[in-house]
């Protein structure tokens, strides 16, 4: 089974954060294929943005991290591509609110069910929806 990467797993492991340890520990020896959407990737350049305007990351920081992400991405990661489906099934998701899910969070959760992909997420949130549809959480 692959195992999809949302953006709280990603960017600790681009930029010095409290949850490098628990990122790349998670990454050792992972057997299983990994899974980064382009959607992830936008959500980390958002948060990777959002350290820049607060000054907790330096601009060139922010670019570095970002490229060191699309090269980790290229050599170790597939692509999980979303689809109009993705969407239409997140927005369902969203319709069931004692999941108590976001719309990112929806969509990502949407994307992993299709796939029948396990997910690895520090979202305490978005773990716990994940388990109530069945869906395999690592983290």
């Amino acid at each position: 089974m692959s195992l999809y990467l949302d953006a709280s797993v990603l960017v600790p492991l681009v930029v010095a954060d409290a949850l490098n340890e628990r990122a790349f520990a998670l990454l050792q020896g992972q057997p299983e294929p990994l899974l980064v959407s382009q959607f992830a990737v936008l959500e980390v350049a958002s948060a990777l943005n959002r350290k820049v305007r607060t000054g907790d990351l330096a601009a060139d920081q922010c670019a570095t991290a970002k490229a060191n992400l699309d090269a980790w991405r290229a050599a170790s990661a597939q692509s999980a591509e979303m689809t109009e489906h993705d969407i239409a099934s997140a927005t369902d998701l969203l319709n069931d609110l004692a999941l108590n899910l976001r719309g990112p969070d929806a969509l990502h959760l949407a994307l992993v069910r299709r796939l029948g992909a396990t997910i690895s997420t520090f979202d305490v949130g978005m773990a716990e929806a994940a388990r109530k549809l069945g869906i395999v959480v690592v983290s």
